[in-house]
């Protein structure tokens, strides 16, 4: 019996500074940034600690230990992982490649994501599925698993000890938990993305014991279009003019340390912060956490027996 394919995607990063051109003009649509988008963009890699190297490892790690659960929960053998990222290689096409080279006849489609909207995992498993078909490889494909017992819990865990890294100012903390912003246009088009968002941010908030906590959102592209707000930076500066003085962000639609996160949150976000006299910290990445490991493995077994 062959083993299933499972085709984990993300939305990539550079491997070095010098593929952020590349990078970048993908994310554009073949359209190359302009000297001073790309001056910002590499200062934002330039700024965190080991540049884009650690963002890469991130993912390769997660999903080696994906593979580890998954060989541990059903023998070694039964799923094979495969890397598809949306913007860098290997690309989501060439893990779709991968697998059939291998034999893969039945796979699952899985985004390092837990909520679904239609421009981002909907996009991926477009994707995804239209090379599956190329190849006669019969895809199941998550949705999402923005409610998985194992993932609130592990980020129940991760807010409890946030708070701890208020110290004195826990009292009178608030959680602000956010995600990345979409076009504005979503709401119209009844996607579920926000509302998903709000759904996993109340599940952890009571799981944790916290009644003070807000949703904002984050890291909006320059589109010249309206994007879902208010901002991070727009939610601290009213926080701190209603006299909050600490704030333990929680970016919930986030899975690892990358860009969004070493950048926006603990560069930006804390700076701005600190200039308004708020105390700002984050709750820790689940990268490779073994209950988001087992959230993921979960819910690729139930997708692969349909």
């Amino acid at each position: 019996m062959s083993a299933i394919g499972v085709l984990v995607m993300s939305y990539g990063t550079p491997e070095s500074l010098e593929g952020v051109e590349a990078y970048y003009t993908h994310i554009r649509r073949g359209h190359p940034p302009t000297p001073e988008q790309l001056d910002d963009l590499t200062s934002r890699y330039q700024a965190i600690v080991g540049g884009v190297f650690p963002l890469r490892e991130n993912t390769n790690r997660q999903v080696e230990a994906l593979q580890r659960t998954l060989d541990e929960q059903a023998g070694a053998g039964r799923y094979r992982c495969y890397q598809g990222l949306k913007h860098a290689a290997p690309f989501i096409e060439d893990g779709v490649a991968a697998m059939a080279a291998d034999g893969v006849k039945e796979a699952v489609a899985i985004v390092l994501t837990p909520q679904f909207s239609s421009m981002s995992v909907g996009g991926y498993m477009k994707r995804a599925r239209e090379e599956a078909e190329k190849h006669g490889i019969r895809l199941a494909e998550v949705e999402s698993y923005h409610l998985h017992p194992e993932l609130i819990s592990a980020l129940a865990k991760r807010v409890t000890n946030g708070l701890g890294k208020l110290g004195s100012d826990k009292e009178g903390a608030l959680v602000l938990f956010s995600a990345h912003s979409l076009p504005a246009k979503i709401v119209e088009m009844k996607d579920p993305y926000p509302e998903q968002l709000l759904e996993t941010s109340r599940a952890i908030a009571e799981q944790a014991g916290v009644e003070r906590w807000q949703f904002t959102w984050q890291s909006a592209g320059q589109t010249g279009q309206p994007w879902l707000g208010p901002d991070i930076l727009e939610t601290i500066e009213k926080l701190a003019s209603e006299g909050i003085k600490a704030v333990l962000v929680a970016p919930v639609g986030f899975v690892s340390d990358h860009l969004e996160v070493l950048y926006d949150l603990d560069i930006e976000a804390s700076k701005f912060a600190a200039e308004r006299g708020v105390h700002l910290e984050r709750i820790d990445m689940l990268n490779d956490d073994a209950q988001y490991m087992n959230a993921l493995a979960d819910t690729i077994a139930k997708a692969a027996q349909g």
